[in-house]
């Protein structure tokens, strides 16, 4: 058996079912395997970087190993970007990667991989020799669980045609162990804990994973504090009569006023980056306990009171105990009052109205779209000025359902994320919001590859004929905004020909067709809608 052939059999084996890619002459003949033996469903993207985003929206979508294979050189220099988010992402992936034969020199493609890809924040392991193939597939395989990362498999032409002298198995993973924190190491934050008067429980992604919900609902009502999340954990608390929804950037002016009320901000499985803290305004003048199973993370962005590392549930399930044993008795007053503030508050849902016929409302789009749209679909958000009306105003029933395509503050990574999110979840649909810059830099190609591939995918292109922030920018200090503006044709016969659906949304009855498309589709539906630069620059400025 050569090793692209026992490269192919120890992934089935492993348990891996779908694998996205390029095909090009460094991994050709891997891939061929993997189309000829149908053992797994190979998806075949039109760029490398698509390929890549596709393997880490998978993955982020089903918990399991992504999986993406490129060819060298060109394919490598490519793929940069889309390895920069998904390691920033922490998403396990596993890249083969083809490359020149070491022997030969002055190959066109020939570039040092290791050195180009190094920098992105991904691993790299060297498939050295038919003699080692399996062992060095298994160590990719094993760092990509246990770092949270890519890690690429660098395979030479010449060693992928040699014969693996190994069986092509692959031991299952190790999991990681989630851990409690010490008594010891709870002293500080629990006489915080007991002497605050207004405290505030924050739950971050990392909460999310250790399904902490019920255990920080639990010591919430017991210290008699509200509930807020991060983006990635957002909609965690929908329902309780104390959410305060998303704290950071996006937080509504309520919530803004609340949490400068506080005195304690108690932060589960949240990185408290400056999205997150408004720069650090948020946490001026408070104490803040940071919880998190990885103590490396507490206070890489902000300074912290006293940090206890542990696993989110278990360390909120250790202060409950605790707090009972120390007979604690929260104080009276704060959550009474934050209820009440929530109750009596007046409706805080933004409106912009269009400048002109021409155009349509972003914010009463989105708000309506999120009636229409399926309750049980996956997000996903691209970068850019378009991204505020969609992380507001669209719903999701599980923070899981979230995937935020910005880690890189790149835009036009959202279309491969959602592919590859919707062939790991193919039964439910997919909707990637991007704004109309995004779409042409990153969306077009890959668009007829959700149709190629049969993917239900609803694609949302807020569409204001410009790149937005730049517009923001450029409009902000009186500056011509005539640089950023673009001539785009537009995108829903754009969509027609690339094999899917497109409708136009361009004044507020066009919305009225939104659900029917919504419900015949049969193939990736795009909505073009159409906005006005002036208008969206209201969302962000």
């Amino acid at each position: 058996m050569q090793v692209f052939e026992a490269v192919e059999r120890a992934l089935t084996d492993y348990g891996v079912d779908a694998v996205f890619g390029v095909a090009g002459d460094g991994n050709l003949f891997f891939v061929e395997t993997l189309i000829r033996h149908e053992s797994v469903q190979y998806v075949s993207s039109s760029h490398e970087a698509g390929a890549i985003l596709m393997a880490d929206g998978y993955a982020r979508a089903t918990g399991n190993l992504g999986v993406a294979t490129i060819t060298r050189g060109p394919a490598v220099t490519n793929s940069v970007t889309a390895l920069t988010e998904a390691t920033r992402n922490r998403t396990p992936m596993l890249l083969v990667a083809g490359d020149t034969v070491f022997a030969r020199r002055g190959h066109m493609q020939d570039i040092d991989q290791r050195s180009v890809l190094l920098p992105t924040g991904a691993g790299f392991e060297q498939l050295r020799s038919g003699e080692t193939a399996i062992r060095d597939l298994a160590v990719a395989i094993q760092r990509a669980r246990l770092e949270e990362r890519p890690i690429v498999l660098n395979v030479p032409e010449d060693v992928f045609d040699e014969v693996a002298s190994e069986k092509p198995h692959i031991p299952p993973p190790r999991a990681r162990q989630a851990f409690g924190p010490s008594t010891d190491a709870m002293d500080t934050s629990l006489g915080i804990l007991v002497s605050s008067k207004r405290p505030i429980i924050l739950a971050g992604r990392g909460a999310v994973r250790a399904g902490s919900r019920s255990a920080l609902i639990s010591l919430a009502d017991r210290i008699g504090a509200p509930l807020m999340t991060t983006l990635l954990a957002k909609d965690y608390f929908d329902g309780h009569p104390l959410n305060l929804d998303i704290c950071g950037t996006l937080s509504s002016p309520l919530t803004a006023e609340l949490i400068g009320q506080s005195d304690c901000i108690v932060a589960f499985g949240a990185s408290l980056n400056e999205m997150t803290t408004a720069r650090g305004r948020y946490l001026d003048g408070k104490a803040v306990i940071q919880c998190d199973a990885d103590a490396g993370r507490i206070g890489t962005w902000s300074s912290v009171t006293d940090a206890v590392v542990g696993d989110a549930r278990m360390s909120a399930e250790a202060m409950l105990l605790w707090l009972d044993e120390l007979g604690y008795e929260a104080p009276t007053g704060w959550s009474a009052n934050v209820a009440a503030q929530l109750r009596d508050a007046p409706n805080q849902i933004g409106v912009c109205d269009p400048s002109d016929d021409d155009s349509i409302d972003p914010i009463s789009f989105t708000r309506r779209l999120n009636s229409v749209l399926p309750s049980d679909r996956t997000l996903v958000v691209d970068g850019g000025r378009c991204m505020t009306a969609p992380f507001k105003y669209l719903r999701v029933q599980d923070p899981a359902d979230l995937l935020v395509a910005v880690n890189f503050g790149s835009i036009g990574l959202a279309m491969g994320e959602a592919i590859g999110a919707g062939v790991g979840r193919p039964d439910r649909p997919v909707v990637a919001a991007m704004g109309d810059g995004g779409f042409m830099l990153g969306g077009l190609a890959e668009f007829n590859t959700a149709v190629r591939h049969g993917v239900d995918l609803i694609v949302i292109v807020y569409n204001d004929n410009c790149y937005g922030s730049e517009h923001t920018k450029l409009r902000g200090r009186g500056a011509d905004v005539k640089m950023s503006m673009m001539d785009w044709p537009d995108l829903a016969p754009v969509a027609d020909a690339l094999g899917g659906t497109g409708v136009t949304i361009r004044e507020p009855d066009d919305m009225d067709q939104m659900q029917e498309a919504i419900v015949k589709r049969d193939r990736p539906l795009l909505f073009d809608v159409k906005l006005s630069p002036e208008v969206t620059a209201l969302l962000r400025s």
